[in-house]
């Protein structure tokens, strides 16, 4: 369970990628005041935790509403984690979450907390389906249980992040951040094409026995 924890925690650590958030969340808060910008990080880790326990628990839900197998879920995942991971590989992680319409709009907004930074900047596609997949795979309460401890996790990291977010700028640069968004692209690639491994072999390991009783 500990290992499962872990891993689970580095998943969604590295499709998250808090660090890519910093300059964008430094340049909506840039008139902020420290306390502003304190009160805007808890309230963004305490909307991230909502957003990702709340499509946790519906997971399941919104397959069977819509119709949709867990190897569709896994591929479909799987592919929008890869296109993540390809864009931070590339340096354009906030434009590819962000547009310039919405930074526009945000930076005339008084709260940010919600959107654009909990949604769609910090749980995007990306994360959704992860959850919504671990979800389906796996409804136990002992790993549902565990789960919503790896986003309660995640959410202190997320504000931790935010929180010096001005500190890590200074000491790590843009250079310094997209040099970690790329590391955090690679490993968010593997975790796409492991996801969509498991959608393929899983979607043809149920379509497999099918075929065999139409060859007979």
């Amino acid at each position: 369970m500990i290992s499962f924890f872990f891993a689970t925690l580095g998943s969604l650590f590295s499709v998250v990628n808090p660090f890519g958030a910093v300059p964008m969340y430094l340049t909506l808060t840039n008139d902020y005041s420290n306390v502003e910008r304190s009160h805007t990080a808890r309230r963004t880790a305490l909307y991230f935790m909502v957003i990702l326990v709340t499509f946790f628990f519906a997971g399941s839900v919104i397959l069977n509403f819509f119709g949709i197998s867990l190897n569709a879920l896994q591929i479909a995942g799987g592919l929008i984690i890869i296109n993540s991971g390809y864009g931070l590989l590339n340096s354009k992680f906030e434009r590819r979450r962000i547009s310039h319409q919405i930074e526009e709009e945000a930076q005339a907004k008084e709260d940010i907390s919600f959107t654009p930074m909990a949604m769609p900047m910090l749980s995007g596609p990306g994360s959704i389906s992860l959850l919504i997949g671990l979800s389906a795979s796996d409804p136990s309460w002992e790993v549902s249980a565990l789960i919503v401890g790896v986003v309660a996790v995640m959410a202190v990291l997320v504000f931790i992040t935010l929180q010096y977010a001005p500190l890590l700028f200074r000491l790590l640069g843009r250079a310094g951040l997209s040099a970690l968004s790329c590391i955090m692209g690679f490993l968010v690639m593997a975790i796409g094409i492991q996801l969509l491994i498991y959608g393929v072999v899983s979607l043809v390991g149920d379509i497999w026995p099918q075929v065999e009783l139409m060859r007979k």
